[in-house]
This record gives C-alpha cells, sequence and structure tokens, in this order.
C-alpha cells in the first residue's frame, strides 16, 4: 500500500493553516485505504541541525579531497535520505516566512538533496508525487506590487520538481493574517474562501492519491 511522508514546519502549533489542511490530506489519504501509512515529520517540534559539514552537500565519492564529516552527521543524512525513499508521496507543509520557507524545511532539504544520489543525474523519487501546501500572510498577486516576492514555493517546485523529478501539486492559501490585522481586515472574506478551497484542493489530492497502486 502507497507510504506518505508528511512534513510540518510551521512554528504555531495551534491555528496554522499549513498543519491544518495537511491534516485533511492524511485524512483523506489514511481513508482512502485503510491500509495505507505515514510517516509524520514535525521539523519544528524535532527541528534538525544544519549540515555539519560542506561536504555532505556531495555524495562520499565526489567530496573533496581530506573531508571527514562527523559519523553521527553522515548517519543522520542517510536515515533522512532512506525516509524519503520509502515514501510514494511527500506532503510539505511550507508557510511563507519572511518571503521564505522556514529555516526547519530548508535544513530537510539540504540533507537529502545530494546530486547523483537523490538529484541531477539519478532521480529515484521520479515519478512519485510531491505535495506543497503553501500558506501567505497576505496576497502576492500577479500585477500586484508583491508579485514575485514569494521565494518559498518556487524554490520547493525547483528542487522537488526538477532536481527530484517529482510531479508538484501545489495547494495554497492566501491572507491568513487578515482576520488579525486591521489593514486587511477588507481581504477576509478571500482568505476564508481561499482557505475553504485549499481544503478541499487537499481532501481530493489525498483522496485521488491515496488509492494509487504503490510505486516499485
Amino acid at each position: 500500500m502507497p507510504h506518505l511522508l508528511h512534513l510540518d514546519s510551521s512554528a504555531d502549533l495551534d491555528t496554522s493553516r499549513s498543519r491544518a489542511i495537511g491534516q485533511t490530506f492524511v485524512d483523506a489519504w489514511l481513508e482512502a485505504d485503510p491500509q495505507n501509512t505515514v510517516t509524520h515529520r514535525d521539523l519544528h517540534r524535532a527541528p534538525l541541525p544544519h549540515l555539519a559539514d560542506s561536504s555532505l552537500h556531495w555524495p562520499e565519492h565526489a567530496r573533496p579531497e581530506g573531508s571527514n564529516p562527523p559519523a553521527e552527521a553522515v548517519a543522520l543524512q542517510a536515515a533522512l535520505i532512506e525516509e524519503l525513499l520509502t515514501a510514494d508521496v511527500v506532503l510539505v507543509g511550507a508557510p511563507l516566512y519572511n518571503y521564505s520557507m522556514p529555516s526547519t524545511l530548508k535544513a530537510w532539504i539540504d540533507h537529502i538533496h545530494v546530486p547523483g544520489i537523490t538529484a541531477g543525474d539519478k532521480q529515484p523519487m521520479a515519478g512519485r508525487p510531491a505535495v506543497i501546501i503553501s500558506s501567505r500572510g497576505v496576497s502576492y498577486d500577479e500585477g500586484s506590487p508583491t508579485a514575485g516576492w514569494d521565494h518559498a514555493v518556487p524554490a520547493l517546485q525547483l528542487i522537488l520538481g526538477t532536481s527530484l523529478g517529482m510531479p508538484v501539486t501545489l495547494v495554497s492559501t492566501s491572507l491568513t493574517l487578515a482576520e488579525a490585522v486591521p489593514e486587511l481586515a477588507d481581504q477576509i472574506e478571500r482568505g476564508r474562501e481561499e482557505l475553504a478551497l485549499a481544503h478541499e484542493e487537499a481532501a481530493s489530492a489525498g483522496s485521488r492519491l491515496g488509492g494509487m497502486t504503490r510505486l516499485e
């Protein structure tokens, strides 16, 4: 049966929309087939260290001469890569923090993105779906002054989609701050509509992907 790797990175443990939408996906995934499985890695509750040595950006045979990364760091990277490779689908909760992804999520990427192992000419995850749950405090509409200020989703699409070869589905919701920031009060209804639509899209994707045959 299909196996899901679910990553959360929001620092908000109570009202996070990326966490809530991600859980909607997981619920639909499990409902699609009771035998489906999930590994949940909470990158905020249990943050990963930054790479201990720059040589870990490369597979062992391609590391610079004299490299000697700590054994525990090598073991952690290997475990994270193995955890990724066992997944048929990867679900990434990615709230926008200061126009980019949370540093906890970036640390995970730095561990698992290794040319020749997971990326580049070798793409063992190629063809396996990735779902990005993006939540953003304001709007970044095309043609608006803030267009192009979201530097999280494009990076994730590049890494998961181009580098790892995964087909990427984006589920997004904006204006998460509309009900808390007076200047955004006129956008409250739009924010609520986007949230409801995101839950619908997450449920649909979870049901569809949860019913697929496990990739070999």
